[in-house]
């Protein structure tokens, strides 16, 4: 599994590659708006060329940060694990993970090559949970990304992405039981702040 998710920087790019039309209710509706966001960001001519890069970046990064719910996130790939951190150590997993997956995939929103993402239904999975069923498309296949969501405080929140079949929580679940087998939570939070940094 590990060796395949290395070949998941496309999850996170589907926030700014084009949409085509799709019907359904809010969470579906709420991916598009989302989409639209970035692209107008990538397209806007007064943030092209090197020196706006940090601007296109942070104009991204609140894109990013309005749709993912880091602590839902968090919360169901820790699962029992959580409850092993206190309160400040929740908070600071909750901002390095959320920064770590950041890092990992901006540069790829940043040079994305035109795919074209089609939203294909949203099914509901509970009454405060769905999932909006997508692919991307390229030259040369087509890739299903599922976004699952949550409904809090009347907005619909992303708290994971399955890619092929892999889920990013259930990916980083398998990995961090691992390190929290042997190590404890503040093990775990400083390799967090080096990857961070690094």
């Amino acid at each position: 599994m590990r060796k395949r998710w290395r070949r998941l920087p496309l999850w996170f790019m589907v926030l700014m590659i084009v949409p085509l039309p799709a019907f359904g209710g809010a969470p579906l509706e709420t991916m598009q708006t989302q989409v639209n966001k970035v692209l107008g960001v990538l397209s806007d001519p007064a943030l092209k060329g090197e020196s706006a890069k940090a601007v296109k970046e942070k104009k991204i990064w609140s894109v990013a940060d309005s749709i993912f719910d880091y602590t839902e996130l968090s919360k169901r790939t820790l699962a029992q694990q959580w409850q092993a951190f206190t309160p400040e150590q929740q908070k600071e997993f909750t901002s390095l993970f959320g920064k770590l997956l950041g890092n990992l995939y901006l540069g790829k929103m940043m040079s994305y090559a035109n795919e074209r993402v089609v939203f294909k239904k949203e099914t509901q999975t509970s009454e405060d949970t769905a999932e909006v069923q997508s692919e991307i498309v390229t030259q040369t296949k087509t890739i299903p990304i599922h976004y699952r969501m949550i409904l809090k405080q009347d907005e619909w929140k992303v708290y994971d992405v399955v890619i092929e079949g892999v889920s990013l929580v259930m990916n980083y679940r398998s990995q961090f039981r691992e390190i929290l087998a042997n190590k404890s939570p503040e093990d775990l939070l400083k390799m967090l702040r080096e990857k961070v940094r690094g």
